[in-house]
């Protein structure tokens, strides 16, 4: 009996690469030994390759033509492999090979040479995926392509072909994947056959299961159906029309209206659905919405299946709240956002105290209705009881409203005293209240990350928070993210913040927050991919936060990746259209950037007048006009803004005497840049005087020094900041303070040095950028260097 028809055999989901070597039966014999041998070398040689077999999670199999590589260990290694694949044959024009990935069942088995194999329907599709490519082809399954789809780094690169036939009469999904440098974009040649022969096949039928059952029908032998069905409802993809990619299990919780007669009341029905999409958003098996994505769809007119497809979801869950004395009604209705029917609905007249009874109950029907598969602990979560004292509870709602909306208001640190104010009220009530101590984390860290009051006694106070939080529930998820922003915003330790974020993901697998705080950890130690993972994923799950966008955006800036950063700003806009200026400001930025100065102006002159958030505009446009050789220009541009402070290259605001002195160095000026770089500097001292070890501000401090001619001050100060800030330690910052001291020693003839750091910068991210380098006056003295030239070319968008 074989291996695929034992009763026993122990299933395993693999992630199956086939490769497949074209025209290979058209070469001489000892071509294709040849041929092979190079292949294996260099797939041998790929980084997910090595990665894999050095963790016992690859099993590598020769097959025909070319080989199988089955991967244990997640969707993406097969396709992180093909890519480095179709790089590494760029070099070796002479191989065309056609590549197929699928994700299914196989059972490890033993071959008659004793060697590792597997079987199984896993094997059998990915087979029949390759067979239908061509060379160049990376072609995958709808399977992995929905598995891709939640990162939108590979979203925009994956291309629907529609339903194939294949052998033995069954029908699959496939998606063509392809990119800058990789896959092949043109359809396959068969395919295009299907399409004349059968023109209706390429249009997917609302209904998925009679297709998919009728897929694996002809597969494979007729134990294999079992195992492939019960791969089909492992997922939780349930395709509708258009909504190819949304899965079933998913839901965004929109705000609950406010029927109390006292409209003050708004924050607590905020609260109930707050505390709701919070104990839904603890279920792992289930894809949950966050808060400032769903609240943006508070008091206006609600379409289901437009909100469903915005957010990438195919439930709702609407509801109402009437708060009375000491009674509460709360109904709560679940909507299937792509047919709109309504699936469930309950009302709720209560004690007051029952609250949190009905959060419980609600969340665990929604749970039950969309089938989600839901752990003990998960369980217990829903079920905990916050606090016994109500007072305090309303204190803690009113407050955690003040902290999620403190960026929205005028004054960001009175209404985070505010909040802290509350918080202390709410935990002199009940002590125990974990969440107060939690939030109260927060109000702190933002005090003292924002700037607002950046004092060892303000750290202090979120290091006490948040340490009570833990004590009091050590299992619960807000307290290690609160204990983790400690470690990440107050101390700089990403390992113990690291530790902290894992534990808090297991705990709230839906918390954008959590992926957002990893992606910027993540960038800080240069650990780039990974950090724009964690960041689409943040996005996926709060695809209209403006903030997480902005993060993602920041980031494909700081990689030089213009096209994908300006897709985030069409993303942005659609989920914001008030933004559209930001995001217009932002393109022109990215003109600058590229050199495109025509372009760039064109974007300034059509903001709106009078647009110029923290000086950004105007900056925008002094760097403008400083690159066309029109300091007069510039001069004028500042003269007409009156804010004190604009945001400069590295994001922060820098005192507008800095501007003062860039403007007149160009104008040749000696004496206005003598003053000017000396009022600045007044203004630098100040600051650092605040936080003596900040690497970015002792930089600009060197800078200016050198711009007075105080050489050994300026070397000194610059050599310090990158001390301070190393690349190594921080990616972000350290590529800026190495950026300000080949600067210094540009500024101070030190061409060797200058040019030294340059080159490092130009393959680094976050260096500077193309157009600053070619057009800025600043770079004047190194800019007649052969390896200035060079080092320029390489950096060309």
């Amino acid at each position: 009996m074989s291996a695929e028809l034992q009763p026993n055999a122990e299933l395993e989901i693999a992630h199956v690469l086939f490769i497949d070597v074209v025209g290979f039966s058209r070469l001489l014999i000892n071509e294709q030994s040849t041929l092979l041998a190079q292949l294996n070398q260099l797939v041998r040689t790929t980084p997910h390759f090595r990665a894999g077999e050095a963790a016992g999670k690859l099993i590598r199999i020769p097959v025909g033509d070319g080989m199988a590589l089955v991967f244990f260990s997640s969707p993406e290694a097969p396709v992180q492999c093909a890519l480095e694949i179709c790089k590494a044959l760029q070099e070796h024009a002479h191989i065309q090979v056609r590549m197929g990935i699928h994700s299914g069942p196989v059972d490890p088995v033993t071959d008659v040479n004793d060697r590792s194999n597997v079987a199984g329907a896993g094997m059998n599709i990915a087979r029949r995926i390759m067979d239908c490519a061509d060379a160049g082809h990376i072609l995958l399954s709808k399977r992995v392509a929905e598995d891709l789809a939640h990162y939108g780094h590979w979203k925009s690169r994956l291309h629907d072909l529609g339903e194939i036939e294949v052998k033995h009469g069954a029908v699959i999904s496939v998606f063509n994947l392809y990119g800058e440098g990789f896959g092949n974009p043109q359809v396959p040649a068969g395919i295009k056959r299907q399409r004349r022969l059968f023109p209706s096949r390429r249009q997917r039928p609302t209904g998925r299961r009679r297709s998919a059952v009728r897929a694996v029908a002809f597969l494979v032998l007729p134990i294999v159906i079992g195992i492939s069905a019960w791969a089909y409802f492992r997922s939780s993809f349930r395709a509708a029309g258009d909504a190819a990619f949304i899965p079933y299990k998913s839901i965004a919780v929109l705000p609950f209206e406010n029927f109390s007669d006292d409209k003050q009341n708004a924050y607590f029905a905020d609260g109930i659905q707050d505390d709701i999409l919070t104990a839904l958003s603890q279920v792992s098996d289930l894809k949950v919405i966050s808060r400032n994505s769903v609240m943006q769809y508070r008091d206006k007119a609600r379409n289901t299946r437009e909100i469903g497809q915005a957010l990438g979801v195919a439930h709702l869950l609407e509801g109402s709240v009437r708060r009375e004395n000491d009674k509460v009604r709360i109904t709560a209705q679940l909507i299937d956002a792509r047919s709109d029917e309504h699936l469930w609905a309950e009302h709720y007249d209560r004690d007051l105290a029952d609250v949190f009874a009905i959060q419980s109950e609600v969340a665990e029907n929604i749970v039950a209705q969309l089938r989600a598969n839901i752990s003990p602990s998960e369980k217990a979560a829903i079920d905990v009881r916050p606090t016994r004292d109500l007072e305090a509870f309303d204190i803690y709602l009113q407050a955690k409203q003040l902290i999620n909306t403190f960026h929205d208001k005028p004054d960001w640190k009175e209404t985070l005293l505010k909040a802290v104010r509350l918080l202390d009220e709410a935990i002199s009530r009940d002590g125990n209240f974990a969440l107060a101590h939690c939030w109260a984390t927060r109000a702190h860290m933002a005090l003292y990350w924002f700037g607002l009051d950046h004092t060892p006694a303000r750290l202090a106070q979120a290091k006490t928070t948040a340490q009570k939080a833990l004590v009091l529930a050590p299992d619960l998820g807000e307290a290690h993210l609160a204990q983790a922003l400690v470690y990440y915003q107050g101390n700089r330790d990403y390992v113990r913040a690291r530790e902290e974020l894992a534990i808090a993901r297991r705990a709230l697998p839906n918390n954008a927050e959590v992926y957002s705080v990893t992606s910027w950890i993540d960038r800080r130690q240069g650990q780039w991919e990974e950090a724009v993972k964690n960041q689409e994923k943040a996005a996926e799950l709060d695809p209209r936060n403006s903030k997480i966008l902005n993060a993602l955006a920041v980031l494909y800036d700081l990689l030089r990746r213009y096209d994908q950063e300006e897709a985030v700003f069409d993303r942005a806009i659609a989920a914001n259209p008030s933004s559209t200026a930001y995001f217009q400001m932002m393109r022109a930025e990215i003109e600058l950037e590229k050199g495109n100065m025509k372009a760039a102006r064109s974007r300034l002159d059509s903001l709106p007048a009078g647009y110029d958030p923290d000086g950004a505009a105007t900056s925008t446009r002094i760097n403008l006009a400083l690159y066309e050789r029109d300091p007069a220009a510039a001069a004028k541009v500042l003269a007409a803004s009156k804010v004190e402070e604009l945001v400069g290259g590295t994001g922060s605001l820098l005192p507008r005497s800095w501007f003062e002195a860039l403007i007149a160095r160009a104008q040749g000026d000696a004496q206005k840049t003598r003053e000017a770089f000396g009022a600045a500097r007044v203004k630098i001292e100040a600051k650092l005087h605040d936080q003596p070890d900040d690497g970015v501000l002792l930089a600009m401090l060197g800078l200016i020094d050198a711009g007075l001619s105080r050489k050994e001050e300026a070397l000194a100060e610059g050599r310090r900041a990158v001390e301070l800030r190393p690349i190594s330690n921080d990616a972000v910052d350290g590529a800026a303070v190495i950026g300000n001291l080949a600067m210094i020693y540009a500024w101070v003839g030190d061409v060797d040095s200058a040019m030294e750091r340059l080159v490092f910068l130009a393959k680094t991210p976050g260096g500077p950028d193309y157009g600053q380098l070619k057009f800025d006056p600043a770079w004047d003295a190194v800019r007649r260097e052969a390896r200035f030239a060079k080092m320029l070319d390489g950096l060309r968008p």
